[in-house]
């Protein structure tokens, strides 16, 4: 599968991306990611990608005509084209999953004020926001994107089960890990992850994962889980 992070600073996307489980990815040939600058598409002799909004306000917008063509220097027929916007449709593990069904992965970082409007009704397919909060640019939500995307690849992570048994993959929290020491300062691991009888350990998980997420995310229970 192949990445490409559209961005005005490539540097702060590339040590993420060489470096861990990504690293190796690349390493191997499961991924290609590259790093595309912005600037390349700019206007004028300080090759310019921004200007000031119309009917004023503080802050500068990436332009329209820039981001076109910086996009269309990439786009291929089996792309698609993803704004990271504070704006956008909430980053789910579910997302996630179907982006990695995607043959190539385009992702265009805003920065400044925002990004003219035009990018998101004309040139991207959809726009994508990692939370409930504001950066400084769209490269910390690209990479983040980046990651959770390329570890569902296959070969990817050394361990496939691993993606199967996780938070979010059932709509609920994982449950609870533990290993040695079996005590630690009077900390002890539960009994039951030492009784080796594999139906109650998969049931305390259960209930553990159900437990975890009324407390910390109600919002991923349905009626169901209780």
């Amino acid at each position: 599968m192949r990445f490409d992070i559209l961005t005005l600073h490539p540097d702060l996307c590339r040590s993420p991306m060489e470096h861990s489980i990504i690293g190796r990815a690349r390493e191997k040939g499961l991924i290609d990611v590259g790093l595309q600058d912005i600037r390349d598409h700019g206007r004028g002799n300080y090759r310019q990608c921004d200007d000031e909004p119309y009917g004023g306000g503080s802050g500068m917008v990436l332009r329209v005509d820039v981001l076109d063509a910086a996009i269309s220097a990439i786009r291929q027929p089996d792309s698609h084209v993803v704004l990271m916007d504070a704006a956008g449709a909430p980053f789910r593990q579910a997302t996630a999953q179907r982006l990695s069904q995607v043959p190539h992965l385009v992702l265009v970082c805003g920065h400044y004020e925002g990004v003219d409007h035009r990018v998101a009704e004309h040139l991207v397919d959809e726009s994508i926001s990692v939370g409930d909060f504001v950066l400084t640019g769209g490269e910390l939500p690209a990479m983040l994107i980046v990651d959770a995307v390329a570890r569902l690849l296959p070969g990817v992570l050394g361990c496939a089960h691993s993606k199967v048994e996780e938070s979010f993959q059932e709509g609920l929290l994982e449950y609870p890990q533990y290993t040695r020491p079996r005590d630690h300062r009077g900390w002890e691991v539960p009994e039951v992850l030492l009784s080796g009888h594999h139906a109650r350990i998969e049931a305390w998980r259960r209930e553990q994962a159900i437990t975890r997420t009324r407390i910390t995310r109600p919002d991923l229970l349905s009626d169901d889980d209780g």
